[in-house]
């Protein structure tokens, strides 16, 4: 059985980190994002496999702008790492709530929001092309 753990992102990550997934920062954002332990990477045997971007809400609630993992390693426990991981960090900052959102088309998300423990907090419409996005906070 390979084991996942999660871990700050490294300069040494970029690459993985501007081929994979969907969401493309310039590298002066995302050597700073790094840089400020913004960026945590799932890994297998060393290799990564999965990223999750920190955001913060009014600059103080910490917010998962993105949570992805490469497809052949999904439902492997990356998700789950990644998580642990930034909530860990989250509650020794002093924080009591994450922050996170799906867009209003995405059922499979919006079920693992609520599968690790996010509640519902909020729709904002008129958004990503008129979809919608719905807001998810978990107590730490």
């Amino acid at each position: 059985m390979k084991i996942v753990s999660a871990r700050w992102a490294a300069l040494s990550d970029i690459a993985f980190l501007q081929s994979a997934g969907h969401l493309r920062l310039p590298e002066s954002i995302l050597r700073r994002r790094i840089e400020w332990n913004e960026v945590a990477v799932a890994t297998m045997d060393d290799t990564p496999i999965g990223y999750i971007y920190i955001d913060h809400l009014w600059s103080a609630y910490p917010f998962i702008s993105i949570i992805w993992v490469l497809e052949q390693h999904r439902r492997a426990g990356a998700g789950r790492a990644l998580l642990r991981f930034i909530e860990t960090d989250a509650r020794a900052r002093g924080q009591t709530m994450l922050y996170s959102s799906s867009q209003l088309d995405e059922p499979e998300p919006q079920a693992w929001h609520r599968h690790m423990g996010f509640e519902e907090c909020g729709i904002l419409n008129g958004h990503n092309d008129g979809i919608g996005e719905v807001f998810f906070r978990k107590r730490l």
